[in-house]
């Protein structure tokens, strides 16, 4: 990947909104001396035990909080925090996008140009996506886009249907009809994501309409391993064409209305059916 200021247009990578300026490391607060107060003797440990009740329980513990100048709110750690969600939002995007090729390796020196920030908050948001099995370390290098094939994707499909498939139905058949007409804000979104065309803008239409419909079921627990799960069968796999057809996008994006019309319409039969087709290959 070539260094740029500003990433191509319509992908994921690109300047992201942040304090630090382009190429250099952010402002640290200044380094404050903080007195440390002096530590405890064997002889004070015995008068504190013999005391008892009689002292405070910080201090039967030896922590001495008196005199201890207040310490100011960390407000660099909060920037960066805030900074590194956004370079792991666009780098999630670059993912599904394509535009972070599997087999490749980006450092964060590189990345941290292109986005306008240091290569610290890159690291960190790229350290992520490995525990999420997105990328891989390359000592000395960086991180390599980790390549899966269709098997993978077909398991993923597999495990996402075996969790999600015998919920839905459950709730096919448990919540009422208004509660599913609440979605349809979100199924109508999905169809107007696939419209443009961006393959990550309709991922997380799709993710949100998925998670809302599972969240009827009241398990936090589902909810997030199940959209741990959707998001890795989003990202495309080697050898495989970059970005999914806008026609494929808008096709996917229209089950999710007509699942919402037999959920409402109480048609248990057609939600079987539609439910079937739509985790009928990889998503």
């Amino acid at each position: 990947m070539k260094p740029s200021a500003q990433g191509p247009a319509g992908t994921g990578i690109g300047r992201v909104r942040a304090a630090e300026p382009t190429g250099s490391v952010a402002p640290r607060e200044p380094v404050t001396s903080v007195r440390v107060p002096a530590q405890p003797s064997a002889s004070d440990v015995d008068r504190d035990r013999a005391r008892g009740a009689a002292e405070p329980a910080g201090a039967a513990r030896g922590e001495h909080t008196h005199g201890e100048p207040p310490l100011p709110r960390p407000r660099a750690l909060v920037q960066r925090s805030s900074v590194r969600g956004q370079v792991l939002d666009a780098l999630r995007t670059a993912l599904v996008s394509g535009e972070l090729r599997p087999g490749e390796v980006y450092s964060a020196p590189v990345l941290g140009e292109r986005f306008g920030v240091s290569a610290t908050p890159v690291r960190e948001a790229m350290q992520q996506l490995a525990l999420e099995g997105a990328v891989e370390v390359v000592p000395n290098r960086g991180f390599r886009v980790v390549e899966r094939g269709d098997r993978e994707l077909a398991e993923l499909a597999e495990v996402r249907a075996l969790i999600e498939v015998p919920v839905l139905l459950r709730l096919a058949r448990t919540v009422p009809a208004g509660r599913w007409a609440e979605l349809r804000p979100l199924a109508e979104a999905t169809v107007r994501a696939a419209s443009s065309g961006c393959p990550a803008t309709y991922a997380e239409a799709d993710r949100a309409f998925h998670r809302a419909v599972l969240a009827l079921a009241g398990n936090d627990q589902l909810v997030r391993i199940a959209g741990d799960l959707h998001r890795r069968a989003q990202w495309p796999p080697a050898g495989a064409p970059a970005v999914r057809g806008r026609a494929d996008l808008i096709a996917d994006a229209h089950e999710h209305t007509a699942l919402l019309d037999a959920l409402i319409a109480g048609d248990p039969d057609l939600v079987r059916t539609l439910v079937g087709e739509h985790f009928g290959e990889a998503r």
